[in-house]
């Protein structure tokens, strides 16, 4: 009988022991995960500001007026005359 409750202590002993470094572990998954987390959240935040800087960027660069100009200066484009423009209708 003393033998059952000597192996019965051990095994209980190492099923705390067990749990324990269950616990500890979990606890660190937890603080890594929570890190990684909270640097994706940032690198979001990053990657929103310079989305928006492009956009802002893209609007500037396809501005009527610029477009209009570049047209004039690379391409030799220009507006035709009035009596050259003919209006059509459906």
């Amino acid at each position: 009988m003393t033998r059952v409750r000597h192996g019965l202590i051990v095994l209980l002993a190492v099923a705390v022991l067990a749990s324990a470094l269950g616990a500890v572990y979990t606890k660190h998954r937890s603080r890594q995960l929570f890190v990684e987390l909270e640097t994706l959240k940032a690198q979001r935040d990053d990657l929103n500001i310079e989305w928006g800087q492009l956009m802002l960027e893209q609007a500037t660069w396809a501005t009527p007026t610029r477009v209009e100009l570049i047209a004039r200066q690379r391409l030799g484009m220009t507006a035709p005359p009035a009596d050259a423009i003919v209006i059509v209708t459906p």
